[in-house]
């Protein structure tokens, strides 16, 4: 029997959050449920979780804070912000943290099950995938590691940054487009994922700066083009 899969749920409001909490028991995770940031931060200390669901507005310590203190620890687990708030601003925080996904109050319980099963399906079958290596240039791309070293440099990347560009990779010298990788990664290619994906493809750009040959280049109204000199796949 498979081992069940642990969200951390930090929902302030308790009749909500014990809703949420019986909700996901009843489709089979394990759900700890905290009340404030601050016991979302010591659950997380304690537990192995594989994904977190945090509403942004705690008391104590709230989820964006919340959120920085997990990516310090855990560069990997998905994270899902529950919030009030729909400023666009606030929600390109969120991603700018490392979201994987952003849920605006009121929802249904359905919407959060059907958003989690999709983030950790995409988590999981990345595993998969049969190339495991690439070279760009000067630099050795390890995606099952999701490491990226050149010369004495090693740059560990999230699973979003490793995601895409494991993609860029995967079609190199070539146009990726844009609505293909929106529903590669993110699953649904709408503004806010869009503008999430542009704040990804500048955090490459930077790790990938030491090598002048590396570009990835915007392609107007199609997608994004990484420019690599030389570039290698090796399979598993």
């Amino acid at each position: 029997m498979d081992e069940k899969l642990r969200i951390l749920l930090c929902e302030d409001d308790e009749n909500l959050g014990m809703l949420l909490r019986e909700y996901l028991q009843a489709k089979d995770y394990d759900a700890d449920l905290c009340s404030d940031g601050e016991a979302g931060y010591k659950a997380f200390l304690k537990g192995k979780y594989d994904l977190c669901v945090l509403d942004v507005m705690m008391p104590k310590k709230d989820g964006f804070t919340l959120a920085q203190e997990i990516r310090a620890m855990n560069n990997d687990v998905p994270i899902i912000f529950l919030t009030a708030k729909s400023l666009k601003e606030d929600i390109l925080e969120g991603f700018k943290i490392g979201a994987d996904d952003y849920i605006t109050k009121p929802f249904s319980m359905e919407e959060l099950v059907f958003r989690i099963e999709a983030i950790l399906r995409r988590v999981k079958g990345k595993k998969g995938k049969d190339v495991t290596f690439y070279r760009i240039g000067q630099f050795a791309f390890d995606t099952q590691k999701q490491v990226l070293t050149i010369g004495d440099k090693v740059t560990k990347l999230t699973t979003k940054e490793s995601e895409l560009l494991s993609l860029l990779c995967a079609h190199v010298n070539e146009i990726l487009e844009r609505n293909y990788a929106l529903k590669t990664i993110w699953i649904d290619d709408n503004y806010f994922n869009a503008r999430s994906m542009d704040v990804y493809i500048t955090k490459l750009r930077k790790h990938l700066k030491d090598d002048p040959a590396i570009e990835i280049i915007n392609i107007h109204g199609k997608g994004y083009k990484l420019i690599s000199p030389e570039s290698v796949e090796a399979k598993a």
